[in-house]
């Protein structure tokens, strides 16, 4: 099939996919397209590949993304912005007839009485309340398919097919050791998406409960991460994973926690108590101000520190259960990105590169016919094996990206 695609941003993980999509054959057309038109353009320049085309579109609104879509004759779209545009970007794809990828679902919101016990709108409902008109026009959307969420969720759907006849939990494990020089604090990924996911209530799905809440920055443990990153304390946090996994696999149980740090949380913590994490705008000498906003514009842009950056971020899967040879098991299935090496090789810090890796394989599985499906599926609906590979085998025919496998104590 001719594969013309869309990327909706042109930011650190925007970019970072463009950058890594123009070493593959598998498209005819890659339109990069921003609210702000010189991001794209510039881009573009950098590349320097024919098959890139620089555009500009509104995301906030459906009718604009649907008109570049049919203007572009898109036949995948993938939205590489913060979730607060998902459904319109969701809503476009579908009125103008692509296929739809997202690497974060649209957004939940808290039970109104009782948050820190029971879900309110969860994390990808508005999106799954579409599946099926999706599926009614033979047509997909395949959400969550970063890294966290993304290749996460493929490590689940590869445990539970090829490692485990039983599995009582998987466990989202997120841990880095990046240092970003001159600055005391620096978020490596969009802040705006950072506070949405660690103050929110965290999710957690068991199988004889459901999925419920509890408190942000609950339930601490140390993890030991692998490739030199050590241990890490790790919290709960609200993720799509806990969200996806439990509808294609058989998991007992599902946790996300992610390594921030205790001086991560305090800083959080505080802009919480200050109202700076609200996304309602509030007036400031007579216009309307975004406190969330605010606090984005006043940190450095994350895309922009690579080259101030180093260390390794580690994303993976703990899965414990029962393997296939009926034993007691405890693996960790993993993926390093190593900032120097990603800077090196395609001038990306670590973290969108490694987000921006995995929706440009699920192009390429999709593109070739290996991946298929109809409806609004997250990437456990897939077959895992053929991404695994084609991620790890080495260029010119994979992505020379290798992932690990880590046996823990029982």
């Amino acid at each position: 099939m001719t594969v013309r695609i869309l990327i909706v941003g042109a930011g650190g993980v925007g970019s970072a996919a463009a950058r890594i999509a123009v070493r593959r054959s598998f498209f005819e057309t890659l339109v990069v397209a921003d609210y702000d038109p010189a991001r794209p353009k510039s881009l573009v320049a950098a590349v320097g590949d024919d098959r890139l085309v620089a555009a500009q579109v509104d995301a906030s609104s459906t009718d604009s993304v649907a008109a570049l879509i049919q203007e572009h004759r898109i036949t995948h779209v993938l939205n590489a912005v913060d979730p607060r545009f998902v459904m319109p970007i969701f809503d476009g794809a579908f009125a103008a007839g692509a296929t739809y990828l997202d690497m974060a679902m649209s957004l939940s919101k808290p039970h109104p009485e009782n948050p820190y016990v029971e879900t309110g709108v969860k994390l990808g409902d508005e999106q799954f309340a579409k599946a099926d008109e999706w599926e009614a026009e033979g047509r997909l959307a395949l959400v969550g398919i970063g890294v966290e969420p993304g290749l996460s969720d493929v490590f689940a759907r590869y445990a539970e097919d090829e490692l485990f006849s039983e599995i009582d939990e998987l466990g989202v494990r997120d841990g880095a050791n990046l240092v970003v020089a001159g600055h005391d604090f620096a978020p490596s990924f969009s802040i705006w998406t950072t506070i949405e996911e660690c103050l929110n209530p965290p999710v957690v799905f068991e199988q004889d409960r459901g999925w419920f809440t509890t408190a942000p920055f609950s339930e601490p443990e140390v993890f030991d991460f692998p490739a030199g990153i050590g241990a890490v304390e790790c919290v709960n946090v609200e993720h799509e994973e806990v969200l996806l996994m439990p509808r294609w696999t058989k998991a007992k149980r599902v946790t996300f926690k992610y390594g921030l740090g205790d001086e991560f949380i305090d800083v959080l913590k505080t802009l919480h108590k200050l109202g700076l994490d609200k996304t309602e705008p509030v007036m400031v000498k007579g216009v309307p101000v975004s406190p969330r906003d605010v606090v984005a514009a006043a940190l450095p842009d994350p895309a922009t520190l690579g080259d101030r950056m180093t260390g390794k971020t580690c994303a993976g899967v703990w899965v414990r259960g029962t393997g296939t040879d009926g034993r007691p098991r405890s693996t960790y299935l993993y993926h390093v990105a190593d900032n120097e090496q990603t800077m090196a090789e395609y001038g990306s810090q670590a973290v969108v590169w490694q987000t921006a890796i995995n929706p440009v394989i699920a192009l390429e599985l999709l593109a070739t016919g290996v991946w298929t499906g109809t409806g609004v599926l997250g990437p456990e609906a897939f077959p895992a094996k053929p991404f695994l590979d084609l991620l790890a085998a080495p260029a010119p025919h994979g992505y020379d990206s290798p992932w690990g496998v880590e046996e823990k104590p029982l």
